[in-house]
């Protein structure tokens, strides 16, 4: 395996990684998949790379559960891949970029028990792609109550933020304090210790990083203000971004209008004026985060062609294909539920 020793070898991790974003499924794919059933949409992805998944899993498994389990393996394995290729500070990079990944698993757990799921559903759908291993992750997901994760987490870098946000939670009876508080420690965790002073491939792994941030703020700060909560919104914002102070953001959050007014103005703004166009259209939550979600996938395809030999692919095509991981999921369970084409196709993020 790979380490963080030796010369970073930037060409021959990009050249792999422009290959398999060229594998990534495209519209014309997603039209298909929408006018399948879970068994089919199984079938049609056992002629695209998931070819070893499905066919490893489809004795034990078929229908949604194929495709997730087919899902999570794939993404599990096509980012154990990207820290095998990768040698020197560019898999120090990869790696700590990739604990999103504990960050989603957190989310899901804290998800699954305020919902009061099974713990095998919740296991379904954790992602071993992250540092926690998998004991750990079978030990969240069976944990009882939410009061238990948190205490679960007291000694990994989410423990300080979950506990300050605990009794926010309690008070409001809302998850969105304690998902904040994961993104927030995520993030400044992974900005730690980095300094734009330093060589250019942090500087362009901080520009990246920057751009989620700054998308994560907004998109934290407009779940509070539409949650009607009585939260205070700078409490909970993630620093190091490029866009706004905590004062500022909490004041932005009454109106989507001004945000959008705000981005336009600010670097991204010329990369992302269709984007933006559709943040001014969307009239949901929903809406609105998904094209943020369009605009994230964009800016950062414009940093991959602006610095094709760095970090930046890399990063752009783990953001990428989480994202057809989330379409394919997306539909295979619309479909199941039977819900109409159009229904589900609202459901997806696809540039």
């Amino acid at each position: 395996m790979s380490t963080t020793e030796g010369t970073s070898n930037y060409e021959y991790v990009t050249a792999r990684v422009r290959a398999r974003r060229a594998a990534l499924f495209d519209e014309e794919d997603y039209r298909k998949l929408l006018r399948m059933g879970p068994g089919e949409i199984a079938r049609y992805m056992e002629e695209t790379e998931y070819e070893s998944e499905v066919n490893a899993l489809g004795a034990r498994y078929d229908g949604v559960d194929l495709v997730e389990y087919a899902l999570n393996r794939n993404l599990a394995k096509n980012f154990n891949d990207l820290l095998d290729w990768a040698d020197g500070k560019l898999y120090h990079l990869i790696a700590r970029y990739l604990r999103t990944f504990d960050a989603w698993n957190v989310k899901t757990v804290l998800r699954g028990i305020y919902a009061d799921t099974d713990d095998q559903s919740v296991q379904d759908d954790l992602i071993h792609a992250g540092e926690f291993d998998e004991e750990f992750l079978t030990r969240l997901a069976e944990a009882g109550a939410i009061e238990d994760v948190v205490e679960m987490l007291g000694t990994t870098i989410f423990g300080d933020s979950l506990e300050a946000a605990y009794d926010d939670y309690e008070s409001t009876g809302l998850l969105i304090p304690l998902e904040n508080a994961v993104d927030r420690a995520y993030y400044e965790g992974l900005m730690d210790g980095m300094s734009e002073t330093e060589d250019r491939a942090t500087r362009l792994y901080i520009e990246f990083l920057q751009a989620e941030i700054d998308f994560r703020n907004i998109r934290n700060v407009l779940r509070i203000s539409r949650s009607g909560a009585d939260i205070d919104p700078s409490e909970y914002y993630i620093s190091g971004g490029r866009l706004f102070d905590a004062t500022e953001l909490a004041q932005l959050a009454g109106s989507t209008d001004e945000l959008i007014a705000r981005i336009r103005d600010s670097p991204y703004g010329d990369e992302l004026d269709e984007a933006l166009d559709e943040l001014e259209r969307a009239d949901s939550l929903i809406g609105f985060e998904h094209a943020l979600d369009i605009a994230l996938l964009e800016y950062s395809d414009h940093l991959s062609h602006v610095f094709p030999l760095s970090v930046c692919p890399v990063l752009a095509y783990v953001l990428a294909k989480q994202r057809e991981v989330d379409n394919i999921r997306a539909i295979a369970r619309g479909r199941e539920a039977g819900l109409s084409e159009d229904r589900i196709e609202e459901e997806l993020v696809v540039l």
